[in-house]
């Protein structure tokens, strides 16, 4: 069977001397794993196509043993400006890991993959800040897989907003002043919480319009970052390579 699909590369592995197994985000099949026979070879018209974060137009032959083989690709975007900068390559590779971490498999997956392919976009162009990138990415993953924290209003008395307002980070669980007891809860800006709410709820186009501070941003992020590891229970080497280049 021939499978025609629009996706990108978020992982690859080699296999034997010249061959290759990447992960796609595909729109049409969600995640998949393909060969591309002859991948290592400078010479296959499918390498350049098939590179990690590629985005493409994919021909695919699923076989009887339910394989997927890449026959025909056309890149369609490469982000050549992201070899350009370690710190934003490494955060379009950590990105791309969450992606693998939260998309599901062999589903359609529109609104996964085109939050990764917008904030790759985003990275090229710098017209977004990349802690702002990480922290919308991060939280959004979350909510489209069906994760969405629970910022409504206090968790206890359903307040809006009222006084100071404290999330469990790990939880995902938002509490007024009056009712927090909650010792992991931390203590957020009007601005903050603001931020949250907008990447929760707002609409696709939206969910990069808003601007904090950095340091604000800063703080946003860590809460971002765990509410991620207490749903994959993975360290991520990836967040923290981003994390030293942006150091140095």
């Amino acid at each position: 069977m021939t499978l025609r699909t629009d996706g990108i590369i978020i992982r690859e592995q080699t296999t034997g001397e010249q061959d290759r197994l990447v992960t796609v985000l595909t729109r049409d099949m969600g995640l998949i794993k393909a060969f591309v026979n002859g991948g290592r070879n400078p010479k296959n018209k499918n390498v350049s196509a098939t590179d990690l974060l590629c985005y493409a137009d994919y021909t695919i032959d699923k076989t009887k043993k339910d394989v997927y083989i890449i026959k025909e690709a056309t890149a369609k975007q490469v982000f050549f400006n992201l070899r350009n900068d370690i710190t934003n390559l490494s955060l379009a590779q950590y990105l791309a890991e969450l992606a693998r971490d939260f998309s599901p498999k062999e589903e359609r997956c529109d609104e996964f993959l085109s939050l990764l392919l917008n904030s790759l976009h985003l990275l090229c162009t710098g017209t977004k800040s990349d802690l702002l990138i990480k922290t919308v990415t991060e939280l959004r993953y979350c909510c489209i897989a069906g994760f969405m924290p629970s910022i409504v209003g206090c968790n206890s008395c359903g307040e809006y907003e009222k006084g100071s307002m404290y999330l469990n980070p790990k939880k995902g669980t938002l509490f007024c002043e009056s009712c927090n007891t909650d010792t992991e809860g931390v203590k957020l800006t009007a601005g903050m919480l603001y931020a949250l709410r907008h990447i929760c709820f707002s609409t696709p186009d939206k969910i990069y319009s808003f601007s904090l501070g950095e340091d604000s941003l800063l703080a946003l992020g860590a809460i971002t970052e765990r509410y991620v590891k207490s749903l994959t229970f993975k360290q991520y080497k990836t967040l923290d390579f981003y994390k030293t280049m942006r150091s140095i």
